[in-house]
């Protein structure tokens, strides 16, 4: 599916914890309560528009991509590019008019008559529970402060700082390898790992939903088998880019990978327990961490795919 790269500057308010958006929007009230994004009848976007915890209103013009997360799109205008949106809903008025693909998950695709698709037309109602499981696990239902949930939180980090010392001891050198990623492109790594994740979601609900089971089960086995893989190298890549960028950065020290690892993973694990804030940073993280990881090949840097 062609999906470009979204606008990224966002990560930074993100990881910071604001409800942003891509661009600074007028004082219109989304249904949910929330400050819409809009693009006004006769404005030309050249760039991709995203929003993140809104919906995004486009009477105007959008010559590239315009996503969602957590909100719905509604559009009465054109867009060059596709539509993706994750946790909400894509309406379409009578004037309506997409030269790419409309992609939903979680959400529904209301088009009246009159609007124009020219790619195709994607909705997977029940898939924004299932996406977010697989970037950031499940939820208890429970307070923040329950001792279930902190519980939980602190056996994850001692599963994780166990996996970060494991992975270190067999293949640091490939580690370092998608760390230097990390800290070169982060942004490329955040739209890498978003269409990596999509595409993931798609080919398990594709195998769940039409393979047979003697087929579909074993190859959907696989496929989460590999989004574990990834967000595991991802993440422990991530800790030892955020530790290492600390200590040479901030601190103006040295220290071995291992331990400035540990030291992503304890400050990230610090966030995990801030709500709200923790969930987006450890989605952004692990977006960030599986595109680099793909990016590099595990850190091998090597083509996934040799030539003939």
């Amino acid at each position: 599916m062609p999906i470009r790269a979204l606008v990224l500057t966002l990560l930074s308010l993100v990881l910071a914890g604001l409800p942003a958006a891509a661009a600074p929007s007028p004082a219109d009230a989304s249904g949910s309560g929330q400050v819409a994004l809009r693009l006004e009848k006769g404005s030309v976007a050249r760039h991709q528009l995203v929003a993140i915890g809104r919906d995004l209103i486009l009477d105007g013009e959008a010559q590239a991509d315009v996503a969602a997360i957590e909100g719905s799109v509604s559009i009465s205008g054109s867009v060059t590019g596709d539509v993706v949106v994750l946790g909400g809903d894509a309406r379409l008025s009578t004037s309506a008019r997409i030269a790419g693909d409309v992609f939903v998950l979680g959400g529904t695709i209301s088009a009246a008559p009159g609007a124009r698709i020219d790619g195709r037309s994607v909705s997977y109602r029940n898939a924004s529970v299932a996406w977010m499981t697989l970037l950031e696990g499940p939820s208890l239902g429970l307070e923040s402060r329950s001792t279930v949930v902190v519980g939980a939180k602190l056996a994850l980090l001692a599963a994780w700082s166990a996996l970060l010392m494991l992975l270190f001891a067999a293949c640091g050198r490939q580690l370092i390898s998608t760390a230097d990623e990390i800290k070169v492109e982060p942004f490329r790594g955040f739209a890498t790992g978003l269409v990596g994740v999509l595409a993931l979601v798609l080919t398990a609900l594709f195998f769940s939903a039409f393979a047979g089971a003697l087929i579909g089960v074993p190859l959907l086995v696989l496929v989460v088998l590999a989004a574990l893989a990834l967000k595991m190298w991802g993440m422990v890549a991530v800790f030892y880019a955020l530790g290492d960028f600390l200590l040479t950065r901030v601190l103006r020290r040295r220290m071995r990978p291992a331990s400035a690892a540990t030291l992503g993973l304890l400050l990230l694990g610090l966030v995990k327990f801030v709500p709200y804030l923790g969930v987006w940073a450890w989605t952004v993280a692990t977006l960030i961490g599986v595109g680099a990881t793909l990016a590099t090949k595990f850190g091998s840097r090597s083509p996934w795919f040799q030539g003939a």
